[in-house]
């Protein structure tokens, strides 16, 4: 079995994926794995990215092998997320918030918020892994936060990520974050499409994209429930949605932060912004391979009150 698969372009220089997968170092540590493992027609190594199986297998090593995430399992039917991009969100947050805090933030004095955590708990198991901060996973799906508190337990986290069930699908923060709360920082990876039936059709893309798609099959093959995938009015009235409820708790988080798929959604989400009042706004370009993706993060502190958070905190 050779090693590696080409270089990652994009990743962050910290990102452990950017040499791509030693898939035969992944094997010893998941031996599940060897069985989705071919030869393409290139010579290469791979596994059948459209196969939700080899996915989930992959996952499972690199998180064991790269994080120290020994138990890794997901309920049937929900989001596989793509680690090295995942990993890639927090540390490109990172570096943010080593802006004003001098360096990059370590150890549990960084309270980080997950919003939409899902059942594979994934921020919050590699945030905790590669940084120490403690986290908060919240959640509309009531399995996704049973599942989520499992994972963290199951891998010795049961005290650094604490898993929160929203029962108000309107508000994002308000019911989560308590009266006396702060946190350093918010992640959300918000529902990307408008209805079911779009994200049935990006899913059904995505299978062509690789070779596997049948025009008008509807599939979800990539996992996901509803309020993973979709959500009325998609990402942009998701991002409307937390862009204003952020407002409440401006003295509460020191960054706020989202994923953007769709670049655009940014110039509506950044007069949103403008409207409630955010002082710094940034749009921090990621990319993996081919695929673009970008981090939009605002705060309603200035530099100076960025600065003092730091001092207060340690």
């Amino acid at each position: 079995m050779t090693s590696h698969s080409d270089r990652k372009s994009g990743l962050h220089p910290r990102n452990r994926h950017q040499e791509g997968y030693d898939l035969e170092a992944l094997c010893l540590v998941t031996p599940e794995l060897a069985a989705h493992v071919f030869t393409n027609d290139y010579g290469k190594r791979t596994i059948d990215f459209a196969d939700p199986l080899a996915v989930k297998a992959l996952n499972k090593a690199l998180l064991a092998r790269h994080y120290g995430i020994a138990h890794w399992d997901l309920p049937a039917g929900y989001l596989c997320p793509p680690i090295p991009g995942r990993v890639d969100y927090l540390h490109r947050v990172a570096d943010l918030l080593a802006e004003s805090a001098g360096e990059v933030p370590t150890g549990k004095q960084v309270r980080v918020l997950d919003i939409g955590v899902g059942a594979n708990c994934i921020y919050p198991l590699l945030g905790a892994r590669e940084y120490g901060w403690r986290f908060v996973g919240a959640d509309i799906d009531p399995v996704s936060v049973k599942a989520a508190t499992l994972l963290a337990a199951s891998n010795g986290l049961g005290k650094q990520i604490e898993c929160r069930l929203q029962t108000n699908a309107r508000q994002v923060f308000r019911g989560i974050i308590g009266p006396r709360e702060q946190f350093s920082l918010t992640l959300c990876n918000p529902p990307f499409h408008a209805s079911l039936e779009e994200a049935s059709k990006g899913t059904e893309r995505k299978l062509r994209n690789l070779g596997k798609g049948e025009a008008g099959k509807p599939v979800l093959n990539f996992g996901g429930q509803k309020a993973e995938l979709w959500c009325e009015g998609g990402e942009a009235a998701f991002l409307a949605n937390m862009i204003g409820q952020s407002r409440e708790f401006a003295g509460q988080c020191l960054w706020f932060s989202s994923l953007v798929s769709k670049k655009e959604n940014l110039p509506a989400a950044k007069k949103a912004l403008g409207r409630v009042g955010a002082v710094d706004v940034r749009v921090i370009d990621m990319a993996q391979g081919n695929k673009i993706s970008r981090v939009l993060a605002w705060t309603f502190l200035d530099k100076a009150a960025r600065t003092a958070w730091w001092s207060r905190t340690r």
